[in-house]
Protein backbone atom coordinates (compact mmCIF):
# COMPACT_ATOMS: atom_id res chain seq x y z
CA UNK A 1 0.00 0.00 0.00
CA UNK A 2 2.83 2.40 0.79
CA UNK A 3 4.35 1.77 -2.61
CA UNK A 4 1.10 2.73 -4.38
CA UNK A 5 0.84 5.93 -2.34
CA UNK A 6 4.46 6.81 -3.07
CA UNK A 7 3.98 6.31 -6.81
CA UNK A 8 0.80 8.39 -6.77
CA UNK A 9 2.55 11.26 -4.96
CA UNK A 10 5.47 11.06 -7.38
CA UNK A 11 3.12 11.15 -10.39
CA UNK A 12 1.26 14.17 -9.04
CA UNK A 13 4.50 16.02 -8.28
CA UNK A 14 5.89 15.41 -11.77
CA UNK A 15 2.69 16.37 -13.63
CA UNK A 16 3.41 20.14 -13.92
CA UNK A 17 6.81 19.45 -15.48
CA UNK A 18 5.33 17.35 -18.27
CA UNK A 19 2.40 19.72 -18.79
CA UNK A 20 4.77 22.65 -19.32
CA UNK A 21 6.72 20.73 -21.95
CA UNK A 22 3.50 19.92 -23.79
CA UNK A 23 2.46 23.57 -24.27
CA UNK A 24 2.16 24.36 -27.96
CA UNK A 25 4.54 26.92 -29.38
CA UNK A 26 3.52 29.85 -31.55
CA UNK A 27 6.58 29.10 -33.71
CA UNK A 28 5.95 28.03 -37.31
CA UNK A 29 9.50 27.43 -38.58
CA UNK A 30 13.13 28.46 -38.31
CA UNK A 31 15.36 29.48 -41.21
CA UNK A 32 19.17 29.41 -40.91
CA UNK A 33 20.73 32.63 -42.21
CA UNK A 34 24.20 33.35 -43.52
CA UNK A 35 26.63 34.31 -40.79
CA UNK A 36 25.16 31.83 -38.33
CA UNK A 37 22.04 33.84 -37.49
CA UNK A 38 18.57 32.27 -37.33
CA UNK A 39 15.23 33.65 -38.49
CA UNK A 40 12.17 32.57 -36.48
CA UNK A 41 8.84 32.71 -38.31
CA UNK A 42 5.73 32.64 -36.12
CA UNK A 43 2.29 31.30 -37.10
CA UNK A 44 0.91 34.82 -37.63
CA UNK A 45 3.66 35.54 -40.21
CA UNK A 46 5.72 37.86 -38.03
CA UNK A 47 9.42 37.23 -37.59
CA UNK A 48 12.27 37.51 -35.12
CA UNK A 49 16.01 37.08 -35.53
CA UNK A 50 18.66 35.60 -33.24
CA UNK A 51 22.38 36.19 -33.64
CA UNK A 52 24.91 33.38 -33.95
CA UNK A 53 25.00 33.09 -30.15
CA UNK A 54 21.23 32.52 -29.93
CA UNK A 55 20.38 35.96 -28.50
CA UNK A 56 17.45 37.93 -29.93
CA UNK A 57 18.51 40.95 -31.98
CA UNK A 58 16.62 43.91 -33.43
CA UNK A 59 15.04 43.24 -36.80
CA UNK A 60 14.18 46.22 -38.99
CA UNK A 61 10.82 45.86 -40.79
CA UNK A 62 11.51 45.26 -44.48
CA UNK A 63 15.14 44.27 -43.85
CA UNK A 64 16.32 41.79 -46.48
CA UNK A 65 17.65 38.60 -44.91
CA UNK A 66 19.90 36.14 -46.74
CA UNK A 67 19.11 32.50 -45.93
CA UNK A 68 21.74 29.80 -46.35
CA UNK A 69 19.62 28.29 -49.13
CA UNK A 70 17.06 30.05 -51.29
CA UNK A 71 16.05 33.59 -52.10
CA UNK A 72 16.32 36.63 -49.79
CA UNK A 73 13.46 37.12 -47.33
CA UNK A 74 11.91 40.49 -46.44
CA UNK A 75 11.44 40.80 -42.67
CA UNK A 76 7.92 41.24 -41.30
CA UNK A 77 7.66 42.48 -37.72
CA UNK A 78 10.17 42.49 -34.89
CA UNK A 79 9.05 39.93 -32.33
CA UNK A 80 11.95 40.14 -29.88
CA UNK A 81 9.66 39.56 -26.88
CA UNK A 82 8.11 36.38 -28.31
CA UNK A 83 11.52 35.01 -29.19
CA UNK A 84 12.90 35.82 -25.74
CA UNK A 85 10.06 33.87 -24.12
CA UNK A 86 10.67 30.87 -26.38
CA UNK A 87 14.38 30.86 -25.64
CA UNK A 88 13.74 31.08 -21.89
CA UNK A 89 11.36 28.13 -22.12
CA UNK A 90 13.95 26.03 -23.93
CA UNK A 91 12.47 26.09 -27.43
CA UNK A 92 15.72 27.30 -28.94
CA UNK A 93 16.90 26.04 -32.26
Amino acid sequence: MKLKNSLLILAIAAAPVFAMDAQPSNLSKTVPLKGGETLYVFKDGRMAKANKFGRPVYLKPGEMLAPVEGQPIAAVGNEIAQLSVLIRKGHAN
